[in-house]
């Protein structure tokens, strides 16, 4: 039989860490391409990708709230080796992921508009924002179940099947942004919009891909979730108990962001653009960072569940120190070659000169982030979920007081507005090892 409880050695940690870096390094990857599409489009497209990319990024994270809340459930019966307990929790939880999706998607379609209304002054910048939503708001029930099998991978420990997964979809992604961006081989040129339709298509191979690999490797019969095709009112009520803080985690952090946006379109399509090429920056230098913390986040939950709460922190101290050196190494190749960088995503040489010290900025801040994003995972394994989310909204608090004041208020330097993650990333990293060394996670049951 598999044994599903793990040790937590620095081989295990990078063997269960590394396929999950590379299954998100691929849709960065994507992400980073369609950057590159929306340059070659114009300063306009690039910053309001920006917008539209992080209001659809809140509705993904909703779900992978739910999917989290979920895993964390699924990886404390891997601890237990109990085989029939996490196929039951993942069958409920598809259930509940398609419930949930689709009602945030009915949600999306009426509110949209009233958002990007009140929130953008630019009439061209909202119009192109509210149609790209509308399109691209299709794919976020098949996003959301697929996140759900990438989940139940990671609990059991076969993480390497999440990288297939992902290169279908960034291939497709890649494919049709092209296809449709700018009408090639006969197809009709969408422009902004063409990258709606191509991310709508991926999201579908995504989860056909993730579902067909769960039958392809007869995990239906190895977890027979077949036997709990019913929806379960009592074992849904605690996964919402564990998933429904993370949810409103998850609101309030990429909320801040979207906020953060919505005070740049303001300072002007220059700083609005340079902030997407620094979000796409930010966002391919933390996948390491990430596949940590959720290795962190399973193997917590894992190692609480074998009965070993005292070997946790060392396992998060391990884990942290990882983060670190990978951080660190990223962060002095983008010092080294900023300017190359940052051509890759426009040849605008002023745009790019504008962006440099905000970029200098990012890096140092990844540094802080690399470690607290490690501990906070680390929170969310134990299982206290209600600890996660208050942190979440006082962290959020503190970053959108800064973000009022220099952005909204004094019109600051772009450099010193994404100082704001300064702000955030230490609050996080503070209240979560005041939070871990307190040792009151532990007899948490879920």
């Amino acid at each position: 039989m598999e044994k599903l409880s793990v040790s937590a050695t620095n081989r295990e940690i990078i063997q269960l860490a590394l396929p999950i870096s590379v299954a998100l390094f691929i849709p960065q990857a994507n992400f980073f391409t369609n950057n590159v599409f929306m340059g070659m489009l114009g300063q306009r497209e690039l910053g309001v990708n920006g917008i539209t990319g992080v209001f659809y990024l809140i509705l993904s994270m909703i779900g992978y709230g739910l999917s989290s809340g979920v895993q964390i459930q699924m990886a404390r019966r891997a601890g237990q080796e109990n085989k029939n307990g996490i196929a039951e929790t993942f069958m409920n939880g598809a259930m509940l992921s398609l419930m949930f999706s689709l009602g945030l998607m009915m949600l999306t379609l009426w509110f949209v508009p009233i958002l990007f209304g009140i929130s953008l002054n630019d009439n061209d910048n909202l119009s192109m924002s509210i149609n790209f939503v509308y399109i691209r708001v299709w794919g976020l029930p098949f996003l959301v179940l697929a996140q759900l099998f990438s989940s139940f991978f990671i609990s059991i420990g076969r993480s390497r099947l999440l990288i297939y997964g992902s290169i279908v979809t960034t291939v497709l992604n890649i494919l049709f942004d092209y296809l449709f961006i700018f009408g090639h081989w006969g197809f009709p040129a969408l422009g902004f919009r063409g990258a709606a339709v191509a991310s709508v298509i991926a999201e579908v191979a995504y989860c056909l891909t993730m579902v067909g690999i769960f039958f392809y490797h007869n995990l239906h019969k190895e977890y027979p979730i077949f036997k709990y095709i019913r929806f379960d009112f009592e074992h849904s009520k605690q996964t919402l108990t564990v998933a429904a803080p993370l949810i409103v985690q998850f609101m309030f952090s990429i909320g801040g962001w979207l906020v953060f946006f919505f005070f740049i379109e303001h300072l002007g399509q220059q700083s609005l653009a340079a902030s997407q090429m620094l979000r796409s920056i930010f966002g391919l230098v933390s996948v390491g960072t990430w596949a940590l913390a959720t290795t962190c986040n399973t193997m917590v939950s894992n190692v609480i569940g074998q009965g070993r709460s005292q070997d946790v922190m060392r396992l998060v101290f391990k884990i942290s120190k990882l983060s670190l050196l990978y951080c660190v190494a990223l962060c002095l190749l983008l010092l080294l070659f900023s300017k190359e960088f940052l051509a890759l995503y426009s040849n605008d040489i002023s745009l790019i000169q504008f962006t440099i010290p905000s970029l200098q900025v990012i890096v140092v801040a990844t540094l802080i982030m690399s470690i607290s994003t490690v501990a906070f995972n680390a929170v969310v394994g134990t299982g206290n979920t209600l600890v996660n989310l208050t942190m979440e909204i006082g962290c959020v608090g503190a970053y959108l007081v800064y973000c009022y004041y220099f952005i909204y208020l004094k019109h600051s330097a772009l450099y010193i507005c994404w100082g704001s993650e300064f702000v955030y990333w230490t609050c996080l990293l503070i209240g979560s090892a005041i939070y871990l060394k307190s040792g009151k996670w532990r007899g948490k049951k879920i």
